[in-house]
């Protein structure tokens, strides 16, 4: 059934959780070992047992590398990620520059030039790793600043580090560009969604030849598949990992204060709208259905829709697929009896048992690590798509947080929660970060002219 944008109901128990079945095998940086503090600023998860939890400080001083040190990839994104629980990014980005500076010795003149030549690919692979990652952080100034500020101390030993910024920045302008495009036809949706009343008014007292059906602009399931596939990808590559920290935190009772971001807007919007699209298709499947006055011809767009579902599955879009079967499963339509008695539905029954949510969705979770196995090695990029059930995603994200501590009761943070959920964020970028490119022209065209009046349903 239709998902709610509202935290409080997204993340319900119905799924379930199943750890053997959402969680991926331990990388090789996470070997067995007591549970210990980083030995200092040099420390890397590498170097010995994983760090599973240390002072906040001490976390800052394994981020920040050196000229002989960086940390692990994986290390990089989750600390950065998980801990604006703690500290704002902006302070966070002021605290390893002032680390840098005092272990380069930047403030000093002259500086080492063959030492900061040593440091300087380092702090720039950081930095860019960053605007890259969460570039919305960088919407700060002082994020801005700070960049800038150990550019431009480091830069007198290598002329290549002003290039370095350069070109940092434009790609971080870009990108911020883009989110702020993205922003702006979430409100434009918003706004349209605001008249629903009057364009339902309208849409009734159309003469019926003004009234286009689904089935006049594209009757061809595989096409719509991908244009609902190009769609869903669009709605992923706006959705960034701290969205989902800000979606799921909760005031942790061992420690007395609130998230850095607490006392202001949580910004999830992307992944706030990418469930009102789920939400706005399932509805549209129902209308569609629901429309014709014949029988005879709603059979036809279920079965319409059940084809579409099927080539969802083939594509790897589990996402667009369970929208649909969610919308034909709704009382409008699974009421219709006579209608259904026309339709063939053994189709429709083979995709509604993958989607089967029995055994906390054991068949679905086959099925999609079939498909990232079959991804894994694919030729084509269409053969490379994996687009998870949205919704049971990040429940399974939710709950292997859920009852646990951000903080120890020796003060520490608990970095083996924050490491164990946050790196299947990290692949999670996998999913939408695959470039699909579907036909264009004029059927790309009327098919959003179409998908526009999900606007008003």
């Amino acid at each position: 059934m239709p998902q709610t944008v509202c935290s409080g109901t997204m993340f319900t128990t119905s799924s379930g959780f199943s750890p053997h079945l959402a969680c991926a095998e331990p990388g090789e940086e996470e070997e067995d070992g007591a549970p210990q503090e980083g030995p200092g600023p040099a420390a890397c998860l590498a170097d010995g047992p994983p760090i599973t939890s240390a002072s906040l400080e001490t976390l800052i001083q394994n981020l920040v590398p050196t000229a002989d040190y960086y940390p692990e990839k994986a290390y990089v994104f989750t600390f950065l990620l998980s801990a604006r629980l703690f500290i704002p990014p902006s302070e966070l980005l002021s605290r390893v520059c002032e680390l840098c500076i005092k272990q380069q010795q930047l403030d000093q003149s002259p500086l080492d030039t063959v030492k900061v030549r040593k440091f300087g690919p380092k702090i720039l692979q950081l930095l860019t790793e960053w605007t890259e990652t969460f570039p919305s952080d960088f919407r700060d100034e002082k994020m801005v600043g700070h960049l800038k500020d150990i550019i431009h101390r480091i830069a007198p030993c290598d002329e290549a580090y002003w290039k370095t910024l350069n070109q940092m920045l434009q790609k971080l302008s870009q990108r911020l560009a883009l989110m702020s495009q993205g922003e702006e036809s979430i409100v434009k949706v918003s706004l349209n969604a605001s008249s629903i009343s009057d364009k339902l008014v309208a849409f009734k007292t159309k003469p019926p030849p003004i009234q286009k059906d689904m089935l006049s602009i594209c009757n061809d399931p595989y096409t719509l598949a991908q244009q609902l596939t190009h769609v869903e990808l669009e709605h992923l590559s706006r959705i960034g990992p701290e969205e989902f920290v800000q979606a799921f935190v909760q005031k942790d009772p061992l420690d007395g204060t609130q998230p850095s971001f607490s006392e202001q807007k949580k910004k999830t919007s992307n992944l706030e709208a990418y469930v009102r699209w789920f939400n706005r298709l399932c509805y549209l499947v129902a209308t569609e259905i629901c429309m014709p006055a014949k029988k005879k011809q709603r059979a036809t767009v279920i079965e319409f829709f059940i084809d579409v579902a099927r080539e969802c599955f083939n594509i790897g879009n589990f996402n667009s697929l369970m929208a649909i079967i969610s919308g034909m499963n709704m009382t409008p339509v699974s009421r219709l009896k006579k209608t259904w008695s026309k339709t063939k539905t053994a189709k429709f029954f083979i995709l509604e048992h993958q989607m089967d949510p029995t055994g906390n969705f054991y068949n679905y979770r086959t099925a999609l690590r079939g498909a990232a196995h079959r991804s894994q090695t694919a030729n084509s990029n269409r053969e490379r798509i994996v687009i998870p059930f949205f919704s049971l995603l990040i429940k399974d994200i939710y709950f292997l947080n859920e009852g646990c501590a951000n903080r120890l009761p020796n003060g520490h943070v608990n970095f083996e929660v924050s490491f164990f959920p946050f790196p299947r964020l990290f692949s999670f970028n996998f999913f939408h970060v695959t470039q699909y490119f579907c036909m264009i022209g004029l059927l790309f065209r009327n098919l959003w002219s179409w998908l526009d009046k999900l606007e008003s349903l």
